[in-house]
């Protein structure tokens, strides 16, 4: 297999990690349509100011799911399975299930592995519990600790489809999402597995919240990317998934477009500070180029960027001029975060099946949503306006967590 890359061929041979099917669901809607007026917008209703959340009393914005999430199926253990976490992660599953099924029945049960990222798993439903056991002196008979543990979303994904294949989790706070297609590509090129998937799933919870209101790092009103008046995050919830294989065969395919794939994965670890990034962006820059390096492609191959971009201070400054050093000034870029919100072990993910959408629905790019008072500080990247086509097929998304652990990945379409 060969990849489309600037309308020509890639520097090297490089096999694509096939995506089969994309379940997602965020502030930016459920429903595609939903989420493709509101990129185009660049505006979500759901992202929504509250009032009761923090401990100080202060004001912020929260990325919410509003519409209503299913029920656990039968027979699912209720007790260890009904969290918010879980039934969110369901709501982005359900519209996968037949592609899911379709790889059991190829595949069998045991080829197939469930890779999942997430940092507040069934916390919020803890919170609760733990306020019931303060009026009550007990715990309510549907609640276990196990709600709490981080690997609870993927044993829960791989009872609701009776997967025995490989099942782990990965918390790597804001990379979590990320490191997973990674760890599937490895899985699927060792020959280990035959499918894998992927992605991520984090609800909103007081307790994150107010950790980071406590790092100083919250805004009080929506995010403001790449903004000289930028002071920090709004935290969301979301999931999304994929399927991933190295069959081409299964892949989704329409009209004349080719499928969608994986087409490189880059990592780092710069360990610069426990909650701060690298000043310079070293730990970015090494993510970003070991992407490229490993889908064959070049800087200039890449037609879009979806930053981190948090809306901090640190965050924004070391990733502009991370991205100016490898990219220059031409390459488009934007931070979604103002149309989902943060949020944290999902947010690779997210914008991966942001990048999916765009790509399978031929979507303008993701404006960059903000007061339009750009940093002077910051080095010159080109933020993306509205109606900005995409133009080169190759689209690069970074996540980068606390204590430097860094992903980007590289998504577009792959051709016999």
């Amino acid at each position: 297999m060969t990849l489309i890359a600037k309308e020509s061929m890639p520097s090297r041979a490089v096999t694509p990690v096939y995506i089969h099917s994309c379940g997602f669901h965020s502030a930016l809607g459920f429903a595609p349509e939903t989420i493709h007026q509101r990129l185009a917008q660049g505006m979500s209703p759901d992202m929504q100011t509250v009032t009761d959340w923090l401990n100080n009393g202060a004001e912020t914005v929260v990325g919410r799911v509003s519409a209503a999430l299913p029920s656990l199926p039968e027979p699912l253990d209720p007790v260890r399975y009904n969290t918010r976490n879980n039934r969110l992660a369901l709501s982005a599953l359900n519209t996968m299930t037949p592609v899911i099924e379709q790889a059991i029945e190829k595949y069998g049960r045991d080829r197939i592995a469930v890779i999942v990222g997430t940092s507040t798993s069934g916390i919020a439903d803890g919170e609760t519990a733990l306020q019931t056991h303060m009026a009550q002196g007990a715990f309510e008979a549907d609640f276990h600790y196990q709600q709490q543990e981080v690997g609870n979303l993927g044993e829960f994904i791989a009872d609701l489809y009776a997967i025995d294949g490989p099942v782990y989790a990965v918390s790597t706070a804001c990379s979590s999402s990320g490191r997973v297609f990674l760890s599937a590509k490895r899985l699927l090129k060792a020959g280990l597995v035959d499918a894998v998937i992927v992605g991520g799933a984090d609800s909103l919870c007081r307790l994150t919240l107010n950790g980071f209101n406590g790092l100083e790092a919250v805004s009080h009103r929506l995010c403001n990317p790449f903004s000289v008046n930028r002071d920090g995050i709004n935290i969301g919830e979301a999931a999304a998934f994929m399927l991933l294989s190295l069959d081409a065969s299964d892949s989704e395919k329409h009209d004349t477009m080719p499928a969608i794939a994986l087409l490189g994965a880059g990592d780092s670890s710069d360990a610069h500070h426990i909650s701060a990034p690298h000043p310079e962006g070293n730990g970015a820059e090494a993510a970003m180029r070991k992407a490229l390096e490993d889908a064959g492609l070049t800087a200039q191959d890449i037609g879009y960027i979806n930053a981190h971009g948090t809306a901090t201070p640190l965050n924004d400054e070391m990733e502009a001029k991370a991205i100016h050093r490898v990219f220059g000034s031409e390459t488009p870029v934007s931070s979604t975060k103002p149309l989902t919100g943060h949020t944290l072990g999902a947010a690779s993910a997210v914008e991966a099946a942001i990048c999916w959408h765009v790509l399978r629905h031929r979507l303008p790019l993701p404006m960059q949503v903000n007061d339009g008072q750009i940093s002077d500080s910051l080095a010159p990247i080109a933020l993306v306006k509205a109606d900005t086509a995409l133009i080169k097929p190759a689209l690069l998304s970074n996540s980068f967590a606390f204590g430097g652990n860094n992903i980007s990945l590289i998504f577009g379409y792959a051709h016999d």
